[in-house]
């Protein structure tokens, strides 16, 4: 049994969630751990000088819980998935069979005890502009208040973004504007060519 960890990240409403769908449905024996399945409750989230509560920090979320979700799937993916309902219980075990993990979230790569797990790493990227119109188009709970995407979310974004780049290496970007099969296509293939290339291992 031979096992790959899939990093989806990127810039918030840049794709990440669409990509990893896309990514889990064409791919045998894989799933999907959400960062976003992982935030603290409202209330003990910090707010900033502005009043701004600050979502966008590793303190936001249980990253602990998450870890050990992820290390979970590592040490025995095919029950991992049997729990979850995504294989059948009395199906066969097959010694080159190759399971998928896809993490996907914002701040995956800023984690280094997650980061360190991952075989292929890649970072959905998108304007400003395209950005902050997405984001107002979306329903949040509790919501977005005035100026918050400027005020935190885009600086934030920099901040982390920053702070990814100098500890993180062999990352792939990705274009969040390009039509989503034409992104599924890049990613799909260096995937299947990572699985190949397990498969091929004795």
């Amino acid at each position: 049994m031979k096992t790959l960890v899939v990093g989806v990240g990127g810039v918030t409403n840049g794709g990440k969630s669409t990509l990893s769908q896309l990514l889990h449905q064409k791919l045998h024996n894989s799933c999907i751990i959400p960062q976003d399945s992982y935030f603290k409750d409202d209330c003990v989230v910090p707010v900033d000088s502005n009043g701004f509560k600050q979502y966008d920090t590793l303190d936001a979320l249980h990253m602990d819980k998450m870890l050990i979700q992820v290390q979970s799937w590592r040490r025995d993916p095919r029950s991992f998935l049997r729990q979850r309902g995504l294989i059948l219980k009395d199906s066969p075990a097959d010694d080159k069979e190759v399971y998928v993990l896809i993490v996907e979230g914002f701040l995956i790569f800023n984690y280094r005890p997650l980061n360190e797990l991952f075989d292929r790493r890649y970072f959905l990227e998108i304007s400003y502009d395209v950005c902050k119109k997405r984001r107002s188009s979306r329903v949040y709970s509790p919501p977005d208040p005035p100026g918050y995407f400027d005020g935190y979310v885009w600086p934030m974004y920099l901040k982390n973004r920053e702070e990814m780049e100098s500890s993180t290496p062999e990352i792939v970007y990705l274009d969040g504007l390009k039509p989503k099969d034409e992104v599924l296509d890049v990613v799909y293939g260096d995937v299947c060519q990572a699985i190949e290339r397990l498969q091929g291992q004795s």
